[in-house]
């Protein structure tokens, strides 16, 4: 149960409802996850979406990069409901079973190529030590590029935003969906 109300159209100012419109209309073509948190301030909710987009849709990672980088996030955030909704979107980019159960395990991949493997570490070492080794820094800006190594950053930084919204404002999974690990909320109680 979320710890905040979250907002149904009919219960929305105008300018919640503007902005609410105005992200089911784009590329997402829906509100969930922390933008339903966020609509509570509209202008907050209209920047994040915005930026949202750009590190998701507008950016010279591919697609499979970025999922990859976000399913990598959304687990060591414990962050369940990203994992859910990165898990469907890693599918859908093509990213076998195989690959996101060794995420889901923490454990690595095997089968991706050069650029996916150091996106994997890049994100890996981002979230654990909260920065990168030099070597993984070399091999990305090898790899990718200086401009595509800052991209990825700024995307793992803001799918960390991401996770500690869901997670500190329980947003809930959709009905009938199971966490795919235990939720930290749980070790709190």
């Amino acid at each position: 149960m979320p710890r905040i109300e979250l907002l149904s159209p009919d219960s929305m100012s105008p300018e919640q409802l503007r902005v609410h419109d105005s992200i089911v209309r784009g590329p997402r073509g829906r509100i969930q996850g922390p933008l339903r948190a966020a609509l509570h301030n509209p202008e907050l909710a209209e920047r994040w979406s915005a930026f949202g987009e750009l590190l998701r849709y507008r950016t010279s990672l591919t697609r499979r990069q970025c999922e990859l980088a976000i399913l990598v996030t959304g687990r060591h955030c414990q962050s369940a409901f990203e994992w859910y909704a990165h898990r469907l979107e890693a599918e859908r980019a093509g990213i076998n079973a195989e690959t996101i159960e060794a995420l889901l395990r923490q454990v690595e991949p095997t089968g991706l190529d050069a650029v996916e493997e150091v996106v994997v570490r890049f994100a890996r070492e981002l979230n654990a030590l909260k920065s990168v080794s030099d070597a993984t820094y070399a091999d990305a800006l090898r790899l990718l590029g200086t401009t595509t190594v800052v991209e990825l950053t700024a995307l793992i930084g803001y799918y960390t935003m991401v996770a500690m919204t869901l997670n500190a404002h329980e947003i809930p999974l959709p009905d009938g969906v199971t966490p795919a690990f235990a939720l930290p909320q749980e070790s709190l109680r």
